[in-house]
């Protein structure tokens, strides 16, 4: 414990962004595995045939793959978020403390904050990634994260593993950067009787849910096309391929396939990390 109280704030950082990111990533996975469904079934390729959504996709889920179905793809969710999230929120902490000690980053500051944080974050994590697409999209039998890393490495070669890098950064970049925007200047506006109350926690939560709506809307496009990329790699091996293919197949409107069920994760999920990480920053006597 004496190890833990001494240790490098950026270390607090990670720890606390760990453990906000292990619990959001549990509750909201099936949302998850419903978004990557949505984007890759092939039912809307043929004129005429029926739409599917959300709830329809999600019965289908627990209807074929029992109810622990929705929760495929939950290991290299982990193996993604639990370092993943502690490598944002440390690279965030430490970004933040090294430029803007003395003052509050203003509107354009906080973009570039939380997507320099994301970019680091998500280069770092791509492999695994690439590797949860895959398994939540229902097309690969992989038994595990490390058979699975094996398979794509022998026959597809490494560089599969950062297959769709460029639209994840698309999408990571903006979302966090937005995000971070809107909430830190949400909290700005928040009178200070409600700032320092026993509501903090569900205030701030508040606030993370209204900038992930705004965010995952202004990002949902590249989502899509990053999926197709990391699903089908031979087929979408560059970003205007997976373009090209999405408006061809199902108009502007394909650019928003599963915008419910990740806005609602996207959203849901960040609010609950940051959240969490901010109360347990707080508990170690740092400032977030």
């Amino acid at each position: 414990m004496e190890a833990d109280l001494n240790a490098h704030p950026a270390l607090k950082a990670f720890m606390c962004g760990s453990l906000s990111g292990t619990c959001s990533t549990l509750l909201f996975q099936p949302l998850d595995l419903v978004k990557t469904r949505l984007q890759t079934l092939q039912n809307n390729m043929h004129p005429g045939a029926p739409k599917v959504g959300m709830i329809t996709v999600f019965f289908n889920v627990i209807r074929t793959e029992k109810l622990l179905g929705l929760w495929k793809g939950v290991s290299p969710s982990f193996m993604r978020c639990i370092p993943g999230v502690g490598i944002y929120f440390s690279t965030f902490y430490s970004l933040k403390q090294h430029f803007f000690q003395d003052r509050s980053p203003s509107a354009g500051e906080a973009v570039l904050l939380g997507a320099g944080a994301r970019c680091v974050a998500g280069v770092a994590m791509l492999p695994i990634t690439v590797i949860k697409t895959r398994f939540e999209s229902g097309r690969y039998n992989y038994i595990s994260v490390a058979g699975a890393l094996k398979s794509v490495c022998q026959n597809e070669g490494p560089r599969a593993l950062y297959s769709g890098l460029t639209a994840t950064l698309l999408r990571d970049a903006p979302f966090s950067g937005i995000y971070v925007m809107f909430y830190s200047q949400a909290k700005k506006t928040l009178p200070q009787e409600i700032s320092s109350s026993p509501f903090v926690p569900l205030v701030n939560f508040g606030c993370g849910v209204v900038a992930g709506i705004l965010a995952s809307l202004a990002t949902q496009p590249a989502d899509v096309i990053k999926t197709h990329m990391q699903v089908s790699p031979v087929l979408y091996p560059k970003t205007s391929d997976a373009v090209r293919h999405v408006y061809a197949k199902h108009g502007l409107s394909g650019f928003f396939r599963g915008a419910v069920p990740r806005s609602l994760r996207r959203t849901l999920m960040a609010a609950m990390a940051w959240t969490v990480y901010e109360q347990l920053m707080a508990r170690m006597g740092l400032k977030s």
